[in-house]
């Protein structure tokens, strides 16, 4: 069963309950009664859907900033990845050294060039460039080292392309927006309902009200923004997502 057919039953349900029992309930009334006795619910419904909308909206911010900080920490991981094999690689003969920093080289000026410059999905990852991350892993592992010392750097060598293809995997599964649409879906009926509930306060044109009013619709606003903004880690927001790897291979920006 969809997700959206299970939502728009439970929705259903809980309202045509809730409305079924206030009307057996108003028929049950005594025609004495006297409503000025209990409080006015519409106060009280009011205080509860901003706090409830409140700590639906600092949830959703709060998994997007997660979800965005997750996502620069493996483009950290895989450049940083990138640069202890160019530098560890030094111990080397010069015609083997030479082949993996320039296997590096391409395969960060692709990353930074064109992966991250795809506008359609920034950040994300794709078969060219797996095909340079699988030659540069060739490079390293093909040779077999000739004495001990070069022994020693070999295995880390080795551990750091497998940091740099886990980082890489997880990359791609940071691309692209992350937040559910059902999510979306109850954060706009939210702030619709949030917003549309000024008017049943008998809001008045005063300049005072005016501008609460506007500047509470304006925060609803500016906060769907923010989480709009950080759902897509790499494709939106003012930072430079390849930062790691221009800051390690500034070359690559020549």
């Amino acid at each position: 069963m969809s997700e959206w057919l299970v939502l728009t039953l439970a929705m259903a349900a809980a309202c045509a309950v809730v409305l079924t029992i206030v009307v057996i309930n108003h028929r049950r009334i005594p025609a004495d009664d006297d409503p000025s006795e209990t409080p006015d619910v519409i106060e009280y419904m009011t205080m509860m859907i901003g706090v409830i909308y409140a700590i639906v909206l600092g949830l959703a911010i709060a998994g997007v900033w997660e979800a965005r900080g997750a996502a620069e920490e493996v483009v950290r991981q895989e450049a940083q990845a990138m640069h202890e094999i160019s530098e560890r690689v030094e111990v080397y003969p010069v015609t083997v050294r030479d082949q993996i920093r320039a296997d590096v080289g391409a395969y960060v000026d692709y990353v930074v060039n064109q992966e991250f410059a795809d506008r359609d999905e920034v950040g994300g990852t794709t078969e060219e460039g797996d095909a340079l991350l699988r030659k540069l892993r060739r490079s390293v592992t093909d040779y077999v080292p000739a004495n001990d010392f070069e022994g020693q750097a070999y295995q880390p060598l080795v551990d750091q392309v497998m940091i740099a293809d886990d980082a890489r995997g997880a990359r791609g599964q940071s691309a692209g927006e992350t937040m559910p649409g059902v999510v979306w879906f109850g954060l706009i009926i939210g702030a619709l309902v949030s917003v549309g509930l000024i008017f049943t306060l008998q809001i008045r044109r005063t300049g005072r009200e005016l501008l609460l009013a506007g500047l509470y619709s304006a925060l609803i606003a500016f906060l769907l923004f923010l989480i709009w903004d950080f759902d897509a880690p790499f494709g939106r927001g003012l930072a430079d997502t390849a930062e790691p790897f221009t800051a390690l291979f500034p070359q690559v920006m020549e």
